[in-house]
Parts: C-alpha cells; sequence; structure tokens
C-alpha cells in the first residue's frame, strides 16, 4: 500500500506492512539461514512495542471520551445558571463572577444566620432569667406563708398588738403586689409559649370568636340603623323636593305674570315715549311760534315807536313858532 510521506499510516496497514515485511524476512531467513535467531527476537520486540503502543492508545483514547464527558457534564451545569443566557455557551468570566457573587451571598447568609443565633442566645438567657426570678418569687412566696402560719392563740395575741396588725397589713399587701406580678409574668412566659392548641390559646380563640360575632352583630344592627336613616332621610329630601317643586312652580307662574306685566309696561313705556316725542315736537313747533309772534310783536312795537318819534318832531317846531 502507498502512502504520501505527511500522511500518518493507520495501525491495520502497519500490521499487513510487518507481515510483508516478516514475511520477506523470513523468505530471507529461508534462503539466508545465516542469522535465523536475530530476526525472530527483532520480530518478538517490534510486536510487544507495538501491543503496548495499542494499548497506551486506547488508554488514552478512554480518558478523551471521560474527559469530554466530564466537560459536557460541566457545560450542561454552568447553562442552567442564571448568569449564563439560555442557548449561549458559558463564559468563564460570567461564571466566576456568579460564583464570587454565591460566595459573597454565603458569607452575608452566615453573617444574619450568627446574628439570629446570638439573638437566639440573648432571648433564652432573658427566658431563664424570668424563669428564674419566678422561681425565686415563689419560694419567697413558700416562705412568707410558712412564717404566717403561727399558733392560733399566738396568732390572736399578735393581731391584737396595733404594730403586727400594721405590719401583717403590710406585708399581706406586698404578697398581693407579689402575686399579680407572679401572675404578669405567669402571662408572659403563657404568651411567649403561645399555641393555638394551649389552654390560653383555645381561650383567647373563643374570646376572638365571641367578639368577632359580637362584632358582626353590631355591624348588622349599624347598617340597619344607617338603612332606616338614610330611608327617613331620603323621604324628608323628597317630601322637601316636592315642596321646592311646588314652590318653583308657583314662582314660574308669577314670574309668567311679571313677564306679561311687563311686556304690557314696556309697550305702554314705548306707547308714551312716542306721544312724548309727538308732545315734544308740538311743543318745539309752539315755541317757534312764539318766538315768531314775539318777533312780529317788537317789530310792530318798534314801528309804532318810531312813529311816535316822527310824530314829536314834527310837532316840535310848531310849538317853537308858537312860543315866538
Amino acid at each position: 500500500m502507498n502512502t504520501d510521506p505527511g500522511e500518518k499510516r493507520p495501525f491495520g496497514d502497519l500490521d499487513d506492512d510487518d507481515d510483508d515485511v516478516f514475511a520477506s524476512k523470513k523468505a530471507k531467513t529461508k534462503v539466508e539461514e545465516s542469522a535465523p535467531g536475530a530476526a525472530t527476537g527483532m520480530i518478538l520486540s517490534l510486536r510487544e512495542s507495538l501491543q503496548d503502543c495499542k494499548h497506551s492508545l486506547a488508554s488514552c483514547q478512554v480518558e478523551l471520551e471521560a474527559a469530554k464527558s466530564e466537560i459536557e457534564k460541566w457545560r450542561s451545569a454552568f447553562q442552567n445558571i442564571p448568569a449564563v443566557p439560555s442557548g449561549a455557551n458559558p463564559d468563564p468570566v460570567s461564571v466566576v463572577s456568579y460564583l464570587s457573587n454565591l460566595k459573597s451571598s454565603e458569607e452575608s447568609l452566615k453573617e444574619q444566620l450568627e446574628k439570629a443565633k446570638k439573638r437566639e442566645a440573648a432571648f433564652i438567657v432573658t427566658f431563664a432569667k424570668r424563669e428564674q426570678e419566678i422561681a425565686e418569687l415563689k419560694s419567697a412566696v413558700r416562705d412568707l406563708k410558712t412564717q404566717l402560719r403561727p399558733p392560733s392563740m399566738q396568732t390572736r395575741r399578735l393581731l391584737l398588738d396595733p404594730a403586727i396588725h400594721e405590719e401583717f397589713t403590710r406585708l399581706k399587701n406586698l404578697v398581693e403586689e407579689k402575686e399579680k406580678k407572679i401572675k404578669e409574668l405567669q402571662d408572659n412566659v403563657a404568651a411567649v409559649n403561645f399555641t393555638p392548641s394551649s389552654k390560653l390559646g383555645k381561650m383567647l380563640m373563643a374570646k376572638c370568636r365571641t367578639l368577632q360575632e359580637e362584632n358582626e352583630e353590631i355591624g348588622a344592627m349599624a347598617s340597619e340603623g344607617k338603612i332606616h336613616e338614610l330611608g327617613m332621610k331620603i323621604a324628608v329630601l323628597k317630601s322637601q323636593n316636592n315642596e321646592l317643586r311646588n314652590q318653583f312652580d308657583v314662582l314660574y307662574k308669577h314670574m309668567d305674570g311679571v313677564t306679561n306685566d311687563v311686556e304690557r309696561s314696556n309697550e305702554m313705556v314705548s306707547i308714551l315715549q312716542d306721544e312724548l316725542e309727538a308732545k315734544d315736537l308740538e311743543l318745539i313747533r309752539l315755541r317757534e311760534m312764539v318766538y315768531q309772534k314775539e318777533a312780529t310783536r317788537d317789530e310792530d312795537v318798534e314801528e309804532r315807536n318810531e312813529a311816535a318819534n316822527d310824530m314829536n318832531t314834527d310837532s316840535d317846531p310848531m310849538q317853537v313858532k308858537v312860543e315866538s
């Protein structure tokens, strides 16, 4: 089989060539029987090295397939993270940033967890202190009760003493205050340990249900009262609306009468204005006539005066002649 000098020859070809070479060598060994042991040793060593190469190649291929499958697993795992968009190959930078963000978020969550643990420890300490105070108060109450149980005769004698009686009343008040404080602390403890299945929880739930029923009844009564009140208001508004409508009708009729009167008065005013204009024209005409008469009268008076003057002038020479 002929091959190019740059191409690699497959293993099958090598086997065939080796067989051919070995066959030719065998033929030569048959022909030339000078060195049979050296040729067989070389053939065996070459075959062993070839088998070793095949085994190493197979192991390398297995390791390569395992590495490829591991890479595909990592790639498919990184494709599901939110930092890588869908349908895109995972970028090492985005994966590293996503891992750093996860690490920082993990650290912040650890810090929050530590704070919560510290807060829980503080609550446990305060709860233990409260329980210790309750135990101390209970022991003090027991001691006071044991001290307040003397014999009956001694009790009577002690009660007859005013100072002891005053001290007894003071201690009694103190005990009542302590009992109230114990009850408050017990209520606080019960509130801390509150569960719906506990006795206090059942009592509170029953009380809440009764309060809810009472609220519903009060709401229904209030709604009914409001509806009745609104109905009364609507009736009053309807009556007022009817009264206003009647008043409006009366006022509208009155306005119609007033408008008719106004129209009649406007007509009378227009008629009177026309008559006034006619009177004004007649007055102007009469004034002109008076002016004309006065002018003619003045002219007559002037003419008479002139005539009188003429007559006087004519009579004066005659008088002069008579005197002379």
